[in-house]
Order: C-alpha cells, then structure tokens, then sequence
C-alpha cells in the first residue's frame, strides 16, 4: 500500500492508528510550520534587535576610540592652544591702541591728501567693541586717478602700525569728465578722474581694562539667561 493510500484512508477520529509514514509526515509538517512561524514573528526580529545593537557597539567603540586619542594629546593640545592664543595677542598688538587711533586717523586723512586725492569727506564714527578688539567706520567720499589711489594705499600700508582698511558700502566708479565718452576715448578708454565713496573700518585693539569689561559684561549676559527655579506658589485658604 502507497504513501498516497494512506492518506486517502487515514480516519480522522482514530489518530493513533494512522500508519507510522503519515505520523513522521504530519510532524515534520508541524515542526516545518513551527520554524518557520517562529522565525518571521520572533527570530527575524530579535537579527534586526542585533544587528542594530552591533552597529552601535561599533559607533561607541570608534567614539571611545576618538576620545581615546583626545585624551592622550590633551596636552599636546593644551599647549598649541595657548601658543595661538600668544599669537594672536602678539597680532592684536600690532594694531594701533585706544590713545594712538586719533594720531592714525589723521594719518589716513594726511596720507589721502598727500596722494594728491580730493577729500569731499572724512568722517569717523563711533566705535563698536567686540570680543578682543574695537572697530571704528570712517565715511569716506574721494576723488582721485587709479594712481592716486594707489599711493595712498601704500601710504597707509607704510604707516608705524598694523592699519587695516576693510571695505563696506564702498563704490569706485569713474567721474564723467565735461568732454564726457569723447574725452574718456581720447584718454585710451581710461577714466581721468575716479570717485571713491562709502564705510571703511579701521580696528585697534582693546587694552587690559577694556577686555575685562568687556568679558565682566559678556558673563553678565551669559548669567542672566540662566533659567532660573520657580518658587512654589503659596497656599491660600
């Protein structure tokens, strides 16, 4: 009698009797359904649970490692630290200080009219003061040729101290001479006369008096937005 009689003949109500063949069939079935149920509903989660965990064992390790590394140059770095820190004084102290700025200004000013250049205007601004050095606007509205210029440029890179120019709002544009685009050909396509107008900022450094104000006001500010703890409300009746 075949397998496939078997199952044909097999009485449902009478399991204990069923051939030995169906029995194993019907449990490896069973064990086939159990496997593969248990992989899809547990198993297959708890590989994703793991591989995630191994991720992140690999990223904290590469963090340990990173911090490792921190930690055994922290000296290293401390000291190339305050080496930029000493640089960058021995930088500030090139620029001019708070009593030579008045002197430097008018430095620029002389330099300007010792370029030959027409000054309509020359207008220092107040000063705003940052973390470690103090910037001051000059309005300036020039009129001079691209040479002119350009010595009094190198007039002021000459000065004594560190002067530096940074441009805000400035144009340069040529000044229409009375003969107008004739007289501009006539000159080989170049411009006699230049304008110069707008904000340069020239910066000086801070002294030692200056720089604790201003880091006394900075941990002020620092401190007042520290979130301060609510007091209980009091109880009425």
């Amino acid at each position: 009698m075949s397998f496939l009689d078997d199952l044909r003949n097999l009485d449902r109500h009478n399991i204990g009797a069923w051939p030995k063949t169906v029995k194993v069939f019907f449990a490896a079935v069973i064990v086939v359904l159990i496997l593969f149920f248990g992989w899809n509903f547990q198993i297959s989660k708890q590989q994703e649970d793991l591989e995630g965990l191994r991720q992140k064992e690999s990223a904290l390790k590469k963090d340990f490692a990173d911090k490792q590394a921190k930690v055994v140059n922290l000296d290293a770095y401390r000291k190339q630290l305050e080496d930029m820190k000493e640089m960058l004084q021995t930088m500030l102290r090139q620029l001019p200080s708070k009593t030579e700025m008045p002197d430097l200004l008018n430095d620029i000013s002389d330099a300007a009219l010792g370029a030959g250049l027409q000054t309509d205007l020359f207008q220092p601004g107040g000063e705003t003061m940052k973390e470690f050095y103090a910037e001051k606007p000059i309005q300036l509205k020039m009129t001079g040729t691209y040479h002119q210029f350009g010595t009094f440029i190198s007039s002021v890179a000459a000065l004594p101290r560190v002067v530096i120019l940074t441009m805000h709002d400035v144009s340069l544009r040529p000044v229409k001479p009375p003969g107008g685009s004739a007289a501009i050909k006539a000159n080989n396509g170049v411009p006699d006369q230049l304008l110069l107008e707008g904000i340069v900022k020239t910066y000086r450094y801070l002294d030692d008096e200056e720089a604790a104000a201003i880091q006394a006001a900075e941990a002020k500010k620092s401190a007042g937005k520290k979130p301060t703890a609510k007091k209980p409300a009091a109880g009425g009746k």
